[in-house]
């Protein structure tokens, strides 16, 4: 039965706003009425209007209706409902009215609609590929196929909040590095920019040398001024010239391949990505999932596209007959630990389980990791800002020293 948004006035004057179903626009109406309300508008809810059509402009440019954190915590409160008995239909009809604003009400009344008609609930996801994921509509389905929806919903769930974790702790661990060489840089340009030149014409009248170190600051300053504009501007250029190289497959390929073998953030990027991978396939393997069709979806949350072809590899591999640990072996990408752990799930034959416990441990490695790097920057950091400022602070003091040496 189709959805529909509605504005109307009640006997009070009031105007109520909601999202209801009806058969017709016309029906949408009468239903009004028989509340007492007085419809003033009646739009049915169409896919553009939730961010679902990817291909109009609206839709493309709009924001998406359920972020990161919003789709974990509306996962786990759908995960709930199905969990405690109430039928899907009854659950999405209690979400839509908790939903938190207009956007998400039409959303989840136009996946509520869609299932009333008869469409399975990874069929009416699917309708709404900037909200839902493939791997998320491909976990559903497999969780509807096995008659286990809400415990395949309580472990994507799961999955999704430490995703989120995860990256809300690697971007806490960069975000104090991030400030700080920020305004190292913002104090260093307002120094050599402002202070030193102002230094400079006490100096200018008279016909003694200057110290090395100040000459250098002077003509650091003068380039900054002079050329400052141009280098921020020729930094802009070959910024946007690398963002649009990287769109081409091969030169993406080939630098996150140069990424990895960075001596730290490579690690911490093979790292990162081996426990998603792992996670992902843990979970589509454990909701019944083909392990051809887990692989290929599991490639496709790998943001390294080194990694990802490499996964594509294996995929091919074990499609050819290779076990999913030799496959993963063979790709020297891939951390050693999830190879081991996925032999020892195939002769164990737990291996969503051995996935998991992969993930787990590749993930807590990659926080320990990240935040040793944080640690080790922090100091670097505060000392290379006060070596910078500390050198300035030279440049201008000497001349001074010297002269009160030169009135001696």
């Amino acid at each position: 039965m189709p959805a529909y948004t509605f504005e109307a006035l009640d006997a009070q004057g009031q105007t109520r706003k909601g999202v209801m179903e009806a058969e017709t626009v016309k029906a949408a109406r009468s239903q009004l009425r028989a509340q007492a309300l007085v419809p003033l508008k009646v739009d049915p809810v169409v896919a553009g209007e939730t961010g679902g059509s990817a291909g109009s402009k609206t839709g493309f440019f709009a924001p998406r209706v359920f972020n990161a954190t919003k789709l974990a915590i509306w996962t786990r409160q759908i995960a709930g409902l199905i969990t405690s008995g109430l039928p899907l239909e009854r659950a999405l009809t209690a979400l839509t009215d908790e939903a938190e604003d207009e956007k998400q009400r039409n959303l989840i009344a136009a996946l509520r609609a869609e299932v009333n008609a008869g469409a399975s609930f990874a069929r009416a996801l699917g309708q709404h590929p900037r909200e839902f994921s493939d791997i998320y509509v491909a976990v559903i389905g497999a969780g509807e196929q096995s008659g286990h929806l809400g415990g395949v919903l309580e472990r994507l769930a799961d999955d999704l909040e430490e995703s989120q974790a995860l990256k809300a702790k690697l971007i806490g661990a960069a975000l104090y590095p991030a400030i700080v060489t920020v305004i190292a840089i913002g104090i260093v340009l307002f120094l050599v920019s402002y202070v030193v030149p102002q230094v400079a014409s006490v100096f200018a009248g008279t016909k003694r040398a200057l110290p090395f170190l100040t000459v250098a600051m002077l003509a650091l300053s003068a380039a900054v001024r002079q050329y400052g504009w141009a280098l921020l501007l020729a930094i802009i250029l070959i910024a946007f010239g690398g963002r649009l190289a990287l769109g081409n497959p091969k030169i993406r390929e080939q630098f996150d391949a140069a990424w990895l073998n960075l001596p730290l953030v490579g690690r911490l990027s093979r790292g990162y990505n081996a426990a998603r991978f792992a996670s992902t396939l843990a979970m589509l393997a454990g909701a019944g999932v083909p392990i051809l069709k887990a692989l290929q979806a599991a490639a496709q949350t790998l943001s390294n596209q080194a990694m990802r072809a490499d996964a594509l590899d294996a995929l091919v591999l074990v499609r050819e007959g290779a076990p999913l640990a030799s496959a993963l072996a063979q790709k020297k990408r891939f951390p050693g630990l999830l190879s081991m752990f996925a032999r020892l799930g195939e002769q164990t034959g737990q291996l969503p389980l051995m996935l998991q416990r992969a993930a787990a441990q590749l993930s807590t490695e990659v926080q320990r990791r990240a935040m040793a790097l944080a640690t080790l920057l922090e100091p670097l950091l505060i000392v290379a800002m006060g070596g910078m400022v500390m050198l300035i602070v030279l440049a201008v003091l000497l001349p001074i020293i010297q002269l009160n040496q030169w009135v001696k």
